[in-house]
């Protein structure tokens, strides 16, 4: 299943920052293997089908291949497609619907298990985003069938009850789809207002909704509690109980801890839980396996994206070169 192996380099995670360490990979002349455990940019194929990015295409581009999009802020479909190019372009050797589940230390190198079978690699490369754990509410009734911690399209909530709980992009993205849909939409939101740094072309779309009562907002409120037909909030002035047909949770994404733990990656101990890495080189305390992308950040999840991690790829390719 592996036929190539050994290799120099195995990358585990075929986002954009995982496509731009190929890339440099392939320009240095690596025996390489990018291993992705879903489809090419899993992350941004999981996104909401009428998503816009908050970058311009320009500060999305890798490998110097043109992002060219019909606005300045590209959707998600354009990212796909222009992902999928970038890979075709730069003839990226990728291992689709691949789990890794294991890394040990062996030979001077290290051997990956993963559902497809075991290749060894002299160095590593752990670039797995953050979309795919979502945080808990930690709540009783988080569990139920109604509740979505990930969004996809507003047709499901045509005429229901949502809350959406969060003040965020994504919350403010979902809260205004599901009412266009005619949703009947009620916002729980921890803080006292929404988030400073949404969209500018949503936060006063949103605000005013919010300010007209066509979508209830409830600040400094928690969810308490979620049963079949409905959420108990805790509001500043008491306990309030509303039917209730879908919760949708926008709190945000955290790295995979549990893969983590699998490939042997010392995190902190501290609130951030950041992947210990040499900032200059993105190497982690095992020797020739780095971090890329936005999990250097850890549990920081606002601080790192696609724009400010585009050149991980060469840094640690540099140093790499030097210890093979």
């Amino acid at each position: 299943m592996f036929a190539q192996s050994p290799y120099d380099l195995i990358i585990i995670g075929a986002g954009p920052i995982g496509l731009a360490c190929g890339i440099a990979a392939h320009k240095k002349g690596l025996n390489y293997l990018i291993v992705e455990k879903g489809v090419l940019v899993n992350t941004i194929y999981r996104y909401p089908e009428n998503m816009t990015f908050f970058s311009t295409s320009k500060l999305l581009e890798i490998g110097r291949v043109p992002f060219v999009s019909h606005t300045d802020k590209p959707t998600r479909k354009e990212a796909l497609e222009y992902y999928r190019r970038v890979q075709d372009t730069w003839k990226l050797r990728l291992k689709l619907y691949t789990q890794v589940q294991k890394m040990t230390p062996k030979d001077d190198g290290y051997e990956i298990e993963t559902d497809k079978g075991n290749a060894f690699a002299k160095a590593v490369i752990v670039s797995t985003g953050f979309y795919d754990v979502a945080r808990a509410l930690g709540v009783p009734g988080e569990d139920l069938p109604k509740v979505k911690h990930f969004y996809d399209s507003p047709h499901p909530y045509v005429d229901q009850k949502i809350l959406v709980v969060g003040a965020a992009n994504s919350a403010c993205d979902v809260a205004l789809e599901t009412y266009y849909k005619n949703a009947e939409v009620t916002m729980a939101i921890r803080g006292e207002g929404l988030y400073e740094k949404t969209k500018y072309w949503i936060k006063p779309n949103i605000e005013n909704r919010i300010k007209e009562g066509s979508i209830k907002a409830y600040f400094n409120t928690t969810v308490k509690e979620i049963t079949p037909s409905t959420v108990v909030l805790n509001t500043p002035d008491g306990k309030v109980v509303l039917e209730n047909d879908f919760v949708l949770a926008m709190i945000g994404y955290q790295p995979d801890y549990t893969l983590f733990e699998k490939l042997g990656l010392p995190v902190t101990d501290d609130e951030t839980r950041t992947p210990i890495h040499n900032q200059e080189t993105l190497e982690t305390p095992l020797e020739r396996v780095y971090v890329a992308g936005v999990i250097a950040a850890g549990m920081r999840t606002s601080k790192l994206f696609i724009e400010n991690t585009r050149e991980h790829g060469d840094m640690i390719i540099d140093d790499l070169i030097t210890k093979l």
